[in-house]
């Protein structure tokens, strides 16, 4: 009896400690257990704005978790980037970003940037490319680059361009079209490229370069007109418009990248987990067609493969800003 007993008493105490273990506070928990936040570091309505709501949706769904978007805008991104990088590397906290802010920003902020693109950030995937597009006021007589030049020439900083910020993708692109043509604009920053819409449509900015999806609305409603794209070849939702390269600046390209990342030293297993979540959301018929409709190529791949792209995408676009010998105040 004592002997029954005893391996009674035996087998209960360790069914318990296997319940206490498996009720441990510190017992790893399956991810995600609690909301995601996705930092997007510029004002609503942007390009960034407008991939994250859509791919948080689909990767909220797919991960049982809501996706909560954080618009934390400023200093062309770097505001939002730098908290990025000092964020709990536990995948819930997230950030989409592009070009401007991995490649162009930290080459016109120099260390006042706050983060350095190839060492704070776990790469979870490339998004999407987009040409931009140059758009002016119905009010500004130009109708062509060639029309442009020639006004910005004979009135040398009267024409006024709006961007996304100093350093933004948008701001550099256009110092590259005003060193490449010789011309002289005015620069007026805004906190990011949906602040940039209402002074566009009102007139109080005559131009602005930005990524197709936040003025796609504007220019098919004619509050803007559109007068190049930026890329190498013409766009396929507006293909009777020219490349700025084949309308009198040859050699012009300007293109961004889109991407999503965690701040580094992220698990491993937690970012292979968003990385899938990510690739399937954009290989939906809905996500593929929302970017080709604006004008996009999704870029679907692997955290290898961006980390290679923000090194590639840094090199180019740094030595452009070196080139220029562009600063940020």
């Amino acid at each position: 009896m004592r002997k029954r007993t005893a391996i009674l008493s035996t087998t209960l105490f360790a069914a318990s400690t296997v319940v206490a273990a498996l009720a441990s506070p510190t017992q790893a928990q399956p991810y995600p257990t609690r909301p995601i936040t996705i930092v997007v570091p510029f004002a609503a309505g942007g390009g960034n704005d407008i991939l994250a709501r859509l791919l948080g949706q689909h990767m909220g769904r797919a991960l049982g978790q809501q996706f909560v978007i954080e618009n934390r805008g400023g200093a062309a991104g770097t505001i939002g980037a730098r908290a990025i990088a000092k964020a709990t590397p536990d995948g819930y906290t997230l950030m989409v970003g592009h070009s401007g802010l991995f490649a162009m920003a930290p080459g016109l902020y120099g260390s006042n940037a706050g983060y350095d693109p190839r060492k704070d950030f776990a790469p979870i995937g490339l998004i999407a490319s987009y040409q931009q597009i140059l758009v002016v006021h119905p009010s500004l007589p130009v109708r062509s680059i060639a029309d442009l030049i020639a006004l910005a020439k004979k009135e040398p900083g009267k024409i006024t361009y709006a961007t996304a910020g100093v350093g933004s993708g948008s701001h550099i692109s256009t110092e590259l079209l005003t060193s490449m043509a010789g011309i002289k604009l005015t620069h007026v920053p805004y906190r990011g490229s949906g602040a940039v819409q209402g002074d566009l449509v009102g007139g109080h900015v005559a131009m602005a370069i930005q990524t197709v999806p936040p003025v796609i609305a504007q220019i098919r409603s004619g509050q803007v007109r559109a007068i190049a794209v930026t890329g190498a070849a013409r766009s396929p939702i507006f293909p009777d418009l020219p490349t700025v390269a084949e309308s009198g600046v040859p050699g012009y390209e300007a293109v961004i990248h889109y991407g999503m990342v965690a701040p580094a030293g992220t698990p491993r297993p937690i970012v292979a987990r968003l990385n899938a979540e990510l690739r399937a959301a954009l290989n939906t018929d809905d996500v593929r067609a929302r970017i080709a409709d604006e004008g996009g190529e999704s870029l679907a791949g692997t955290p290898e493969q961006q980390a290679i792209d923000i090194d590639q995408e840094e090199t180019k676009w740094g030595a452009l800003v070196r080139k220029l010998g562009l600063r940020a105040e």
